[in-house]
């Protein structure tokens, strides 16, 4: 019953009838008020995406008969952003690299800013209306910001902007900043933008804004460089990536090292309810344009997860780990299936090659734990703290479903070549 009831209730909360139909609901509301289209874009002083998301501001209004309103949110609360010291230090690395990649500025070297500095930025950018003025503001200032440069605040006191800021993103449905959000749906950062840009295809009247980044289809030869897979059995991200970055290490003749780690909520690391929904509404937009299963969810959080961990183990061990993970995670995300339930757990260990004794086996053997929590630990010492995320050869890491084109990058130098 259990299994039934949360399966049809995220199919309901992913499903693109109701979701293509509440898009209608709102734009024929939206037409009969006579109220123009209008994107809000949530941005944080102290946040690296959100200094390149600003500078997108332009080119979507010059793209999209929209009306963008701009504005200015605190940092998130830890509830919502553990671990802030390693989310700040990654976030300066990552939006340099994403800088490159879509051609926007970020400084190099740049370094976690002081109080004072942020509070300054803050001040000069609250009450800055016009999304134009604002991006403008905001590539000036957080340019001297990440530089480290000396700022001077304003007289405005942003308390109230920050205020109304967070207010709203709240009513958008989302909790960190470089967010859109438009007409009910919000939209992560750069990453997500072509997302937004399909929705608003009908509205274009000039080319897209930025472009989808993929790990393409080229192949190469890394001589079976060590490619490390930090992979969580309640990640619905973990589960769109796992047949991908399989496939990735395929193409580059890279060795896969499965490192499986308990779910944050099990490491003590809070994940909220508006975290968990837009989670799974963002992935089911990831996994529909990857053309893979996702929507029929029996979470495996605890036990499930638990037992899928110990047969992962013996999987491994018998050369059968990446077909279990694969199994494992299409089952909890995309069919279903109940893994605290024997017949469960046996069905996606049998497709993925293991024996009924074999899963008796590793039920029976607790020393998966001491490996998930040495993988735990050695993913900390990365500066990580999530999953899906990878290192190619001692290289610096990389998280995220949606980062297996840097993968793919590093898999190339390892090759001498070029992805």
């Amino acid at each position: 019953m259990r299994t039934r009831l949360e399966s049809r209730a995220s199919s309901l909360i992913t499903s693109p009838r109701l979701r293509d139909g509440m898009r209608r609901l709102r734009a024929a509301r939206r037409q009969l008020m006579g109220t123009p289209p209008t994107l809000h874009y949530f941005h944080g002083a102290a946040d690296p995406w959100s200094h390149l998301a600003a500078q997108l501001l332009p080119a979507l209004a010059a793209a999209y008969p929209v009306r963008i309103v701009p504005h200015l949110v605190p940092a998130p609360v830890p509830a919502v952003a553990p671990e802030p010291d390693r989310l700040l230090d990654w976030s300066i690395r990552d939006a340099a690299q994403l800088a490159i990649a879509h051609g926007l500025s970020f400084p190099c070297p740049a370094a976690p800013p002081t109080e004072a500095a942020v509070r300054a930025v803050e001040s000069s950018l609250a009450g800055i209306a016009d999304p134009l003025a604002f991006s403008a503001a905001a590539l000036d200032l957080g340019s001297a910001l990440w530089s480290g440069q000396p700022l001077a605040p304003s007289s405005t006191d942003p308390a109230t902007a920050l205020a109304e800021g967070a207010a709203a993103l709240t009513k958008a449905g989302h909790y960190l900043p470089a967010v859109f959000a438009f007409e009910g749906e919000c939209y992560c950062g750069v990453d997500r933008l072509p997302h937004l840009e399909a929705r608003l295809a009908d509205l274009r009247t000039g080319p897209a804004v930025v472009r989808q980044l993929e790990a393409s289809d080229a192949k190469g030869d890394s001589h079976r460089a060590r490619l490390e897979f930090f992979l969580s059995f309640r990640s619905p991200y973990t589960h769109i990536a796992a047949a991908r970055v399989r496939a990735l290490a395929a193409r580059w003749n890279a060795e896969l090292v499965l490192r499986p780690v308990l779910p944050m909520v099990m490491r003590g690391l809070p994940v909220p309810l508006e975290k968990r929904m837009y989670i799974v509404r963002d992935t089911k937009r990831e996994a529909e344009r990857l053309g893979l299963p996702f929507g029929r969810i029996c979470d495996p959080v605890g036990t499930g997860v638990e037992r899928g961990l110990a047969v992962l183990h013996r999987a491994v061990a018998t050369g059968h780990g990446p077909d279990f993970v694969e199994s494992f995670l299409a089952g909890a995300f995309a069919e279903g299936v109940d893994a605290t339930t024997d017949d469960g757990l046996l069905h996606l260990a049998e497709r993925a090659g293991l024996s009924a004794a074999d899963v008796q086996e590793a039920l029976a053997d607790e020393s998966w734990r001491a490996v998930a929590e040495a993988n735990r630990a050695d993913m900390f010492a990365l500066g990580l703290w999530g999953v899906p995320s990878f290192r190619v050869a001692g290289l610096p890491p990389h998280w995220g479903q949606d980062r297996l084109w840097a993968v793919e990058r590093d898999l190339a130098t390892t090759a001498g070549g070029a992805a």
